[in-house]
């Protein structure tokens, strides 16, 4: 089966086989050497020389811990939205209190940066600016680096969901100066659902000593304490955890700029071919994302039908649209353990499956 949804990806045989071991204790010396290990490879996919922690939940989890571990009821927040995921990260940050302005732009357009800097300029008591680095809801990615170098202007604290592109697509945390980044295991990391990771900067440090917000599961001053012990606060996915040590050894051993480029290359495949079935990209070219393609549909064609097809008689999972878009594009996943070859099957399965498909 070829599961090309933007995730969960498909995990390779080392981290399938690294699940099957038996379970330690979560509080001793074993599994220490394991979490110290997966930090210290994390902060170099991170780039990041700052604290970066693992929390068994998803990657919606690791959002809300970055809402709550830097703010207080009434803050105010700037959500730069332009898809499904960058909306729920602002309804998390609502949903504690804060008092969320929405920036919205056109699903799948770029960000407007000067409307960005306008929004910052009126008004000067935001504390915090929320960006979703790669819209998987639309197969866009956002420029963060610009994002970044605009909020940094205004000395505003940059929260990033960065669940569908770090691992695959070039984000240098400390660089950019993001003050906290959630990605989650089951995109680019290429184990299953249940784990997301974090990094947080001495900015956002700094905030959590101010934030009011309620947190207990979420708290990153738990996670640091415990860290420092070789534990998490709270009991760990243990088998995600040998999952994870495993993937990041093969995904350090392929090197970043290789697994940057292979996604390039990959993605580019998706897209030409996409156009080569007389289709067009949802999202503007230039922004298309490294790690999912979403690809509108003719008038002509049922979406639904043409994913039961594809699952059914060409063993090729993929995915339809979120939310206003659903009906109107499908969007296939090509991010972690993916290869040239891999998209080019899907494509081929596609070009049969599209005549099945259409509804006149």
């Amino acid at each position: 089966m070829q599961l090309r949804v933007p995730g969960p990806t498909p995990c390779p045989p080392q981290a399938l086989q690294a699940m099957g071991r038996q379970m330690i204790n979560h509080r001793g010396e074993e599994f220490a050497e394991i979490l110290n290990s997966i930090t210290a490879k994390l902060k170099q996919v991170f780039q990041t020389k700052g604290d970066v922690f693992v929390l068994t939940s998803s990657g919606t989890g690791g959002m809300e811990a970055a809402i709550v571990n830097t703010m207080s009821p009434g803050d105010k927040v700037l959500s730069i939205s332009n898809g499904a995921f960058s909306e729920r990260f602002a309804d998390i940050a609502e949903q504690y209190g804060a008092q969320v302005t929405r920036l919205s732009f056109e699903w799948g357009k770029a960000i407007d940066l000067d409307a960005v800097e306008k929004a910052l300029k009126a008004d000067s008591d935001i504390k915090a600016v929320l960006v979703t680095h790669n819209e998987t809801s639309t197969g866009m990615t956002n420029r963060l680096g610009d994002i970044s170098s605009v909020v940094k202007k205004f000395n505003k604290l940059l929260l990033v969901d960065a669940i569908s592109s770090l691992g695959c697509i070039d984000l240098p945390t400390d660089d950019w100066q993001c003050d906290v980044v959630v990605t989650g295991s089951q995109k680019g990391w290429m184990v299953p659902p249940g784990l997301a990771m974090v990094s947080v900067s001495e900015k956002a440090w700094q905030a959590s000593t101010q934030a009011k917000m309620p947190r207990y599961y979420w708290d990153f001053g738990k996670a640091g304490n415990f860290l420092q012990k070789g534990q998490t606060p709270w009991t760990p996915a243990i088998p995600l955890f040998y999952a994870l040590d495993t993937t990041l050894d093969l995904m350090l051993n392929e090197g970043l700029n290789n697994i940057f480029a292979r996604h390039a290359r990959v993605a580019q495949i998706a897209r030409e071919g996409i156009k080569s079935l007389g289709l067009s990209l949802f999202s503007e070219e230039k922004y298309a994302s490294n790690t999912v393609t979403a690809a509108n549909a003719s008038d002509n064609i049922d979406i639904s039908k043409l994913i039961q097809v594809l699952r059914e008689e060409h063993d090729a999972v993929i995915a339809g649209g979120q939310r206003k878009l659903a009906g109107k594009i499908f969007r296939i996943g090509h991010l972690g353990a993916v290869q040239e070859d891999d998209i080019k099957s899907v494509l081929e399965a596609l070009n049969k499956a599209l005549p099945r498909a259409k509804t006149g």
